[in-house]
C-alpha cells in the first residue's frame, strides 16, 4: 500500500510540475510537444524536423480533422503537451488527443454579447492555447483574463482587466514569462491607451501594469503635446499581437500599435512615444529597460505590434542576439536586442512613406507624402500593410526570413475627429486598391535581413496572404492562403511542392511535432478577423472552423 500511494504521489507531483518555466524554455527539446506560441519563446516557427521532407511530402496526407464549432476566424496555433492539443478561437477552448482528434473537453467562452460589435476583428484569439503549471490561460473579447484546469477545461480563475465599453477588447493569447502571465489589449482604432499587465498564474492577482503612452511627467510624456492635455489619455499604443521572451537576458520583447488619432493634428505632429515600438521589459515587474520606436509621430496606421522574432546572427564577424522584424510599415529590422540599437532596416516591399531609416538616429527618412497628406490631399500609400499580423519564420541555418508579403497600397485622407469614448478614432478617410487580374496581391518571400535581398519571391495572386510561414529541416515552408489551401514550398526556391484543400480559408501558422515517434503537421481552418469584410473575401469562401492534422502516408 505505501509503494502505491508513493507512485500517486509522484505521479500528483509530476502533474503540479508540468509546464514549468523550464519546460517552456525548453520548448522544441522534446519534439512530442508544443508548448509556446511561435514553435518557441524567440517566435522563429523553425523546427529541425525532418523526416516530412522535399523528398516525399507528396505523401502527406490529412490524417484527422475536426470541427471547432465556430464561424467567427480561426487566428489561433494549438500547443501540445503530453498527447493532448489544446485550441482556442473567440467562442470556445478545445481539448483534443492529438493522435485521433477526438475531444476530451471543451468550454465555452462565456462573455457579454455586446463586446463582440466593438472593434473591427470581431470574436477571434490570436496566438496559443498558453500553458502553464497545469492551467491554461486566454483571454475574452468583453476584456477578461481566464485561467481553466488543463485537465477538465473548468475554471479556476477570471479577471477583468479593461471595459469593453471604452473600446478595448481581449483577443490576444498570454504569455508566461519568468513565472508571470503577461496579457495585451486590442483597440488600437478606438479611444483607447494601450498597456501590458503582468499576473500571478495561481490566484490571478494583478502583478503590475505597463502603460504604453505616458501619463504627464512620466518619461517619454515629453513626446505629446502639452497643449492638448487629453490626447495621452486615449493615445493608441495598443498590444494587440504577441510578444517573446529571452529567458537569458530576462527580457520580454512586445511590439505596440499606432498612435490615435492616425490625423497627426490632434496629437500636434508629436513623436507619441510609445506608440509604433519595441518595448523589451523585465517580466517580473514590468520595467522598461529600452525601447525602439519604429515611426515617431506614426499616422497612416503601421503600428508596431508585429511579433518581435528574436535570432542570434553573425555581423562583422561576431555573434549578435537581434530581433528581427517584419514591420507593417514595409521595413524588415534588425535590432540589436541587449540594447534596442538599430543594426539594419531594408524595404521588403514597396515603399513610398519613406526613402530609408537612418541608421545613426534611427529614424525614417520621411518622403513628399506626409506633407501631402498634413495639407489636405488625398495620397497613396504604399504599403498598405507590409505583411499582415501573420508570422514569419526564420531559418538559423540559412539565416534566412520567409515572409507572406502583401503589395496593395493604401488610400488615405485626414479628416475632422470628434471625440466619442469607446467609439473609433482614427481620423481618416480609408480604402484600399486591390490589383489587376493576374497582377500579384503579394508574395511568398525569403529574405536575407542583413543584405536586404531577397533570395526568391513567389507572386499571388486574386488574394491576400494572412497566414502565418513554418520553416523546417526537411527543407520545406509550411503556409496557407485565403482560399483555404494549405501548402508546403520548397524552401530554397519557393515552389509548391505540395497543397491540400481546407473547408475554409487559411489565417494562422502551422506547427509540427512528433507524437510516438511519427511527425505531424497541423493547421487551424477558418477564414475571421477583418479580411471577411475589408477584402469581400467572404464572398468567395464559406466560414467555418476546423483542426486539420496532417502526416505521411505509409508507402
Amino acid at each position: 500500500m505505501k509503494k502505491i500511494l508513493a507512485a500517486l504521489l509522484y505521479c500528483w507531483c509530476s502533474h503540479a510540475l508540468a509546464q514549468t518555466t523550464q519546460e517552456l524554455v525548453d520548448n522544441g527539446k522534446n519534439s512530442e510537444n508544443v508548448t509556446t506560441f511561435g514553435m518557441g519563446y524567440h517566435l522563429n516557427q523553425y523546427s529541425p524536423l525532418s523526416q516530412i521532407n522535399k523528398s516525399n511530402v507528396r505523401r502527406l496526407v490529412p490524417i484527422w480533422s475536426t470541427s471547432l464549432s465556430n464561424d467567427t476566424g480561426e487566428l489561433a496555433q494549438p500547443t501540445i503537451y503530453n498527447g493532448v492539443m489544446y485550441v482556442v478561437n473567440g467562442n470556445w477552448t478545445f481539448a483534443l488527443e492529438v493522435a485521433t482528434g477526438q475531444q476530451i473537453w471543451r468550454t465555452p467562452v462565456e462573455y457579454e454579447r455586446a463586446a463582440a460589435r466593438v472593434g473591427n476583428p470581431g470574436v477571434i484569439v490570436r496566438g496559443p492555447a498558453t500553458l502553464y503549471n497545469g492551467k491554461l490561460f486566454r483571454e475574452s473579447i468583453d476584456c477578461h483574463v481566464i485561467a481553466l484546469d488543463m485537465k477538465t477545461g473548468k475554471q479556476v480563475w477570471k479577471e477583468k482587466f479593461a471595459d469593453f465599453k471604452e473600446g478595448y477588447t481581449g483577443i490576444i493569447a498570454p504569455l508566461v514569462a519568468n513565472g508571470v502571465v503577461i496579457t495585451g489589449m486590442a483597440g488600437g482604432d478606438r479611444t483607447t491607451r494601450g498597456f501590458l499587465d503582468g499576473w500571478d498564474p495561481e490566484s490571478g492577482k494583478k502583478l503590475w501594469r505597463r502603460y504604453t503612452v505616458p501619463a504627464p511627467g512620466e518619461p517619454g510624456s515629453e513626446t505629446w503635446p502639452k497643449d492638448m492635455p487629453d490626447a495621452w489619455k486615449y493615445g493608441g499604443g495598443s498590444t494587440w499581437q504577441n510578444g517573446s521572451y529571452d529567458p537569458e537576458l530576462d527580457l520580454v520583447y512586445w511590439g505596440t500599435g499606432n498612435a490615435e488619432p492616425y490625423n497627426p493634428a490632434y496629437r500636434g505632429g508629436a513623436d507619441s512615444l510609445y506608440t509604433a515600438s519595441v518595448l523589451a521589459i523585465r517580466p517580473k515587474t514590468g520595467e522598461l529597460v529600452w525601447h525602439y520606436q519604429y515611426i515617431p509621430n506614426e499616422s497612416y496606421d503601421f503600428d508596431g505590434s508585429a511579433e518581435p522574432v528574436l535570432a542570434d546572427l553573425r555581423i562583422d564577424g561576431r555573434i549578435r542576439k537581434v530581433l528581427l522584424n517584419a514591420n507593417k510599415n514595409g521595413f524588415m529590422y534588425v535590432i540589436d536586442r541587449t540594447n534596442g540599437k538599430l543594426i539594419a532596416a531594408h524595404p521588403f516591399v514597396k515603399v513610398n512613406w519613406a526613402s530609408h531609416v537612418d541608421l545613426k538616429t534611427g529614424r525614417p527618412v520621411l518622403t513628399d507624402i506626409y506633407e501631402r497628406a498634413v495639407r489636405g490631399e488625398t495620397v497613396e500609400i504604399w504599403p498598405s500593410r507590409g505583411t499582415n499580423a501573420s508570422l514569419m519564420a526564420f531559418n538559423p541555418k540559412t539565416g534566412l526570413v520567409y515572409v507572406n508579403s502583401w503589395e496593395i497600397p493604401r488610400i488615405m485622407k485626414y479628416t475632422k475627429f470628434e471625440f466619442v469614448l469607446g467609439q473609433g478614432s482614427t481620423g481618416v478617410e480609408t480604402s484600399f486598391r486591390t490589383p489587376p487580374s493576374g497582377e500579384p496581391w503579394g508574395y511568398h518571400m525569403a529574405f536575407n535581413p542583413l543584405t536586404g535581398k531577397a533570395e526568391w519571391k513567389v507572386p499571388v495572386t486574386g488574394t491576400v496572404i494572412s497566414a502565418g510561414m513554418l520553416a523546417t529541416d526537411g527543407g520545406l515552408l509550411f503556409t496557407g492562403r485565403l482560399n483555404g489551401e494549405f501548402i508546403a514550398l520548397d524552401q530554397a526556391t519557393g515552389k509548391t511542392l505540395w497543397q491540400f484543400k481546407t473547408g475554409s480559408g487559411i489565417n494562422s501558422p502551422p506547427i509540427t511535432y512528433t507524437h510516438q515517434g511519427r511527425q505531424f503537421v497541423t493547421v487551424l481552418s477558418g477564414i475571421g478577423g477583418v479580411l471577411n469584410r475589408t477584402m469581400k473575401a467572404a464572398d468567395a469562401i464559406p466560414t467555418g472552423g476546423s483542426v486539420w492534422t496532417f502526416a505521411l502516408m505509409p508507402d
